[in-house]
C-alpha cells in the first residue's frame, strides 16, 4: 500500500516520508488472538481488542488528524503523520491568520528534527541535534505502541506486567531502550500511555520528564481498533498537568501498510 506524501513537506523530508512509507507488514502474518497469551494480561487483553482475528500484521500506519496545540497559547491545527517501525514524520499547519504556521517535527534515518515556518516560508523553529533526536525517539517508541497495534507485536519490544490493566514495554530505537506503560480497561481498551522522556518542557536544561496520553473514544480500520481522541502532555496525574498539556486531537482516519 502507497502512503500519500504531504506536499507541503521540503524534498528531504518527503524523501524521509517515502522511505518510512514501504510495506511493513510481517511477512503476510496475520493476527491470531491465541498468539498473545503469553504476554501479560492487559497487553493480551488490550491486542485482542485492538486487532480483529485474521487481520493482517502491519507495523505502519498513515494518520490524519485535527485539533490543538498550545504553543505558548491554544491554536487550531490540521496534521498528517506517518509512524514506521523506524519512524515517523507529524506535517501540520497550526494557527490562523496572521500567526498561522507550518512545518514538521520527524524522526528519520535517526536523526530528530523540528521545522516551522510563519505562512510556510518564514522560518520560526529549525532545531537538530542530540537532545532533539533523544526526545524524538521516545516519542516514536511510545507511537508504536499506541498507534501501530501490529507494532506491539514486534520480536524486538519485550513486556513486562505490572498488575491486571498496567504493563511495561521496553521498545529499542537504534539502541536506545524506551520504557512505555500502558493503561487498559477491563473492556481492553487503551486509556493511557506514558513515559520517562528526553525534554526541557519547563524551559530549564534537557532531562527526563514523565511524558503522558490520554485516550478517549475509538474507531475501527484496517482491522484495528485505535483511540479516537487523545490529549497528550508533561507530568500526568500531578497538578502540573495542568501546564504541562500542550496538545488535543481527534483521528479523523487511519490507514495501515
Amino acid at each position: 500500500m502507497v502512503t500519500t506524501v504531504p506536499e507541503s513537506l521540503p524534498e528531504s523530508a518527503r524523501r524521509s516520508w517515502a522511505g518510512l512509507g514501504a510495506a511493513t507488514d510481517t511477512a503476510g502474518a496475520v493476527f491470531d488472538p491465541d498468539s498473545v497469551s503469553a504476554l501479560p494480561t492487559p497487553v493480551a487483553r488490550w491486542l485482542r481488542h485492538a486487532i480483529a482475528p485474521g487481520t493482517r500484521l502491519r507495523a505502519g500506519v498513515q494518520i490524519s488528524m485535527h485539533g490543538d496545540i498550545r504553543i505558548k497559547k491554544w491554536m487550531p491545527f490540521t496534521a498528517e503523520q506517518i509512524v514506521a517501525p523506524t519512524g515517523y514524520i507529524w506535517a501540520a499547519e497550526a494557527g490562523r491568520f496572521p500567526t498561522k504556521i507550518r512545518g514538521f517535527d520527524r524522526y528519520s534515518a535517526s536523526t530528530g528534527q523540528m521545522s516551522w515556518r510563519l505562512f510556510g516560508l518564514i522560518p520560526v523553529l529549525d532545531t537538530v541535534g542530540p537532545d532533539v533526536t533523544r526526545s524524538a525517539a521516545g516519542r516514536l517508541a511510545s507511537e508504536i505502541i499506541g498507534l501501530t497495534p501490529g507494532g506491539a507485536l514486534s520480536p524486538t519490544i519485550t513486556w513486562r506486567g505490572i498488575d491486571d490493566h498496567r504493563a511495561v514495554a521496553t521498545v529499542a530505537i537504534d539502541g536506545a531502550h524506551h520504557e512505555i506503560t500502558i493503561d487498559v480497561s477491563d473492556a481492553g481498551t487503551l486509556r493511557t500511555i506514558s513515559l520517562p522522556r528526553w525534554a526541557q518542557p519547563d524551559d530549564g536544561p534537557f532531562q527526563l520528564h514523565t511524558f503522558g496520553v490520554m485516550c478517549d473514544g475509538e474507531f475501527t480500520t484496517d482491522g484495528y481498533t485505535l483511540p479516537r481522541r487523545i490529549r497528550a502532555g508533561w507530568w500526568p496525574d500531578t497538578p502540573r498537568w495542568v501546564d504541562g498539556e500542550f496538545f488535543r486531537a481527534t483521528i479523523d482516519h487511519a490507514r495501515f501498510f
